[in-house]
């Protein structure tokens, strides 16, 4: 698993790496095995399973790897920061303690303020197919699209389109300010930014937009390149033509 050594100082939002020194990533070569530890695929079956229960979202669950501490982030590796995030929303939705966390045993009494929960374990078939099904986002639309297929629009920052300070959001850094051109409508989404907080879904559009890599990263003058992202409605502005 490839790790890249980022300054903390060149990431206000440390898991926000795309365009940071510090590449380029290796890439692993095929064939190698989906998990390298044994452990790593329990991780991801017990955060699947954790899941399961009803008491977050997938917005949610992305923000509390998203608040490691910084120098954490950096030095766990991918199935680390699962567990770590799922540690946090564990305690943080009353489900265990962090008594219970550090001695990996069930208080014999049960610990007060703590949720007591006993779930049926789904059986195979039944996590093959919510795996299957997935967690779809989108929703009817609610309003019409304010954006249209070949218009300009300029980016926000993350900090700007964030519903919450220094909150969640799926704008890259790199993206900000900068000018693209809609080259597709998905419909409405759930807007991860409220979603994560709590707030709500708070369906918005969803739209393809188009940026020439050179404008993103100046160093890459001459190139061909484009770079496509999926933005919600609420992280751009109409460009006057």
């Amino acid at each position: 698993m490839a790790r890249v050594k980022l300054p903390l100082s060149a990431a206000g939002r440390v898991h926000d790496m795309g365009g940071q020194p510090g590449g380029p990533v290796p890439i692993d070569p095929q064939g190698q095995p989906v998990f390298a530890q044994n452990w790593q695929a329990r991780a991801l079956a017990v955060t699947v399973a954790a899941g399961g229960l009803g008491k977050w979202t997938l917005d949610e669950s992305r923000h509390a790897r998203e608040r490691l501490p910084a120098e954490d982030y950096m030095a766990y590796g991918y199935y680390e920061k699962w567990m770590a995030g799922l540690a946090t929303l564990l305690v943080e939705h009353g489900l265990v303690t962090m008594d219970e966390l550090r001695s990996g045993q069930v208080a014999a009494d049960g610990a007060q303020g703590v949720e007591q929960y006993d779930p049926v374990p789904p059986t195979a078939a039944q996590v093959r197919a919510a795996l299957a099904r997935g967690g779809p986002s989108r929703r009817p639309d609610r309003t019409p699209p304010r954006y249209a297929c070949g218009q300009k629009v300029q980016v926000l920052s993350p900090d700007s389109a964030a519903r919450q300070p220094g909150g969640h959001t799926r704008l890259p850094a790199y993206a900000a300010h900068q000018t693209g051109v809609i080259i597709s409508h998905h419909g409405s989404h759930v807007l991860p930014d409220s979603n994560a907080h709590g707030l709500g879904e708070n369906p918005e559009h969803l739209y393809g937009v188009c940026f020439y890599a050179n404008d993103l990263w100046p160093e890459q003058v001459g190139s061909k390149d484009e770079v496509c992202l999926d933005l919600w409605e609420s992280y751009l502005v109409a460009v006057d033509a």
